[in-house]
């Protein structure tokens, strides 16, 4: 067939049928999304559509494979968050009534500013 193979290995991989083996960590799916995004940068820049000099403006997290119901579950769980973070400011922030116990007969209170004549 006469197609060239090209890689992404691990230091486990098998190379028997591989031309070309790019070193890669080839088990996670963001390592994996990671070098997608370097291989299609490096094809772009081969072809001339962007230079070299330049950043490429594309975020690298449009490579890695979301799945929706994850980031909607993703998304509820930060709203409750910060439903109960904002809940638990406003009831740290409510003023509270300063409490006085009622002096009884007897007791020893004492003497205010009027009493000591300031």
């Amino acid at each position: 067939v006469n197609i060239p193979v090209i890689a992404l290995c691990d230091s486990d991989s098998p190379l028997q049928y591989v031309d070309i083996a790019t070193p890669a960590n080839n088990k996670g799916k963001l390592s994996i999304g990671l070098m997608y995004w370097m291989l299609a940068r490096e094809v772009l820049r081969l072809r001339g559509t962007i230079s070299r000099a330049s950043d490429w403006d594309v975020p690298v997290d449009l490579f890695f494979h979301r799945d929706v119901e994850e980031l909607k579950k993703a998304d509820e769980e930060q709203q409750q968050k910060a439903d109960d973070a904002a809940a638990a400011a406003a009831a740290a922030s409510a003023v509270v009534p300063a409490y006085e116990e009622p002096a009884a007969e007897g007791d020893m209170v004492a003497p205010t500013r009027e009493e000591f004549g300031q």
